[in-house]
């Protein structure tokens, strides 16, 4: 999980601004470490024109995997900038974070400039304290997900890495959004043979095969995550066990959400569901969503990030 330490990010004067803007440091304000990964860190900021609070995700060049060409830029970029970039150009989605900016890093990398939801946590850490959630939580945080990743979809990018610490939860208004497109890529319908996404989440055709389809692939990875909400954990944990591909509930979970859970993870790519019929299963279509909020936000975690 993320460190909390509070590590500052030391920016020299090679931070430029695409197509001559002005640079980083004139714009925003870095502070603290709020986590790090295999792909760098992720600082708290501040905008400076307005005191926007903002995430500067730092990515390390010698870690990014892909790079994508941009309109009007010389050099390549990392491709989570470039899929970052068309969904904000088409107006973005409320479930998807947003870039609001990019730079580049002499020598050091790439600076991605996003939003950031003023009392959020991520999905994890929200799991963690609160335990597993009610089906009327869970079910409400699902839909936005789903919602999201039809509109991901929709336009041509494919995420390959969805999971509880990708999720982040606004613990005023129960909102979540859909972060780090590190591991994400143009969406084709033939298949894709790398993956850089978390094992414990990838499919039986991933393990057995290293090849996937990109729905296929999603659906999985929801219903892991859905398992997880409920359950309080992922429900794999070894290869031999996804492969298996027989989640055992260990708690007490209504048939309606245990049968999408199953359908999800069919072991047979053909046989799960797209995310439109995910959208029209039975439990999804049960309880109101204001209700949710009503019944389950006076027990929201007082903590925050």
């Amino acid at each position: 999980m993320f460190d909390k330490r509070a590590v500052e990010l030391k920016l020299e004067e090679e931070v430029r601004g695409k197509n001559g803007k002005e640079p980083f440091c004139s714009q925003y304000r870095c502070g603290p470490q709020l986590g790090s990964g295999g792909f760098g860190s992720v600082f708290s900021g501040q905008r400076l024109s307005d005191g926007l609070q903002v995430a500067i995700k730092q990515i390390s060049g010698d870690k990014i995997q892909q790079w994508a060409r941009l309109p009007g830029e010389l050099s390549p970029v990392p491709m989570e900038v470039a899929l970052l970039q068309r969904l904000s150009a088409v107006g973005g989605h409320p479930g998807v974070i947003r870039m609001l900016d990019w730079f580049e890093v002499e020598g050091r990398g790439f600076l991605l400039v996003l939003e950031r939801p003023p009392q959020c946590q991520d999905l994890f850490d929200f799991i963690t304290e609160k335990g597993a959630l009610s089906e009327h939580f869970a079910r409400r945080f699902f839909r936005q997900i789903v919602e999201a990743l039809q509109f991901v979809h929709a336009h041509g990018v494919v995420h390959r890495d969805i999971k509880d610490e990708n999720i982040v939860v606004d613990t005023r208004t129960l909102e979540v959004k859909i972060i780090d497109f590190g591991s994400g890529a143009p969406l084709k319908e033939t298949p894709y043979r790398e993956f850089e996404g978390t094992r414990v989440y990838s499919p039986p055709e991933w393990i057995q095969s290293q090849s996937y389809q990109a729905v296929s692939l999603t659906v999985w990875s929801l219903g892991v995550l859905l398992f997880d909400m409920v359950c309080g954990d992922i429900p794999f944990e070894r290869d031999k066990e996804i492969i298996k591909a027989k989640p055992i509930f260990t708690r007490r979970v209504s048939k309606e959400c245990q049968s999408l859970i199953c359908w999800c993870l069919s072991y047979h790519p053909e046989k799960r569901p797209t995310l439109e019929e995910i959208l029209t299963h039975p439990w999804m279509q049960s309880g109101e969503v204001g209700g949710d909020l009503q019944e389950d936000h006076s027990s929201l975690p007082s903590q925050s990030l």
